[in-house]
């Protein structure tokens, strides 16, 4: 091995860092060979007293498959249309084609007008002690897992909760129990851009060393990290 060479924790520690939210996707299915490692990667997660509450339930090109993506297509629509209207994403900077704001929402609308053409989009459920404040930490890792999974192998998918709009007609469709919860809709597919780093806050700014708000000075980023418009300028 030479020095140059990436150690297996370099690799993992690259992917965490570059799995992106990925909208836009390739119509290409994806193989089940590789859904088949993306969603045992899944399976690995942690969960509460190792009980696996989650379930994943897959949509591909089946006749079901394809009439709960075109219901979910239609809830997707919905939500984003008023969320672009509540939080003005055609307002102030949105209004110039360049800015985040704008491209944001350029991305988000052919995310949700192809929502239909996504190769896969999985159903992150949940049975079993549903309901409760712990809860999520029993499904969304196995979320998280996924993601990552997916990014490994060269797809990429986002997560998102819209499904709630459309719920009572996609478990009609799917035949979903009343005591299952969706906790999440994740779409799948090869990119049609790239992954690549990730934007987010300093790390100074989300890490406390000793007491609230105590500043972690050990708490470094990566040479050539770049943050989220979000947080504070940096030089």
């Amino acid at each position: 091995m030479t020095p140059f060479d990436p150690t297996p924790a370099d690799t993992v520690l690259e992917v965490l860092a570059t799995t992106r939210a990925i909208r836009r996707y390739r119509p290409d299915p994806v193989p089940d060979d590789d859904l088949a490692r993306i969603l045992f990667a899944a399976t690995r997660a942690p969960s509460g007293s190792n009980r696996q509450s989650f379930r994943f339930l897959v949509l591909r090109d089946g006749p079901r498959a394809r009439e709960a993506k075109a219901v979910l297509g239609a809830g997707f629509r919905a939500g984003w249309a008023a969320k672009r209207a509540a939080d003005g994403y055609d307002a102030g900077s949105g209004e110039q084609p360049d800015t985040p704001k704008a491209r944001t929402a350029r991305a988000m609308q052919h995310f949700v007008d192809h929502l239909e053409q996504t190769p896969v989009v999985v159903l992150a459920c949940m049975v079993g002690r549903a309901g409760r404040f712990t809860d999520g930490g029993s499904v969304y890792p196995a979320c998280q897992n996924l993601l990552v999974a997916a990014r490994a192998l060269g797809y990429g998918g986002v997560m998102t909760m819209w499904h709630g709009l459309v719920e009572d007609r996609l478990r009609e469709i799917l035949a979903i129990p009343s005591d299952v919860v969706i906790a999440a809709t994740i779409p799948l597919g090869r990119p049609e851009g790239r992954h690549g780093p990730v934007r987010r806050r300093p790390v100074g700014e989300l890490v406390f060393d000793d007491r609230w708000e105590g500043p972690a000075t050990w708490a470094t980023e990566p040479p050539g990290t770049r943050h989220t418009g979000t947080g504070p300028r940096t030089g």
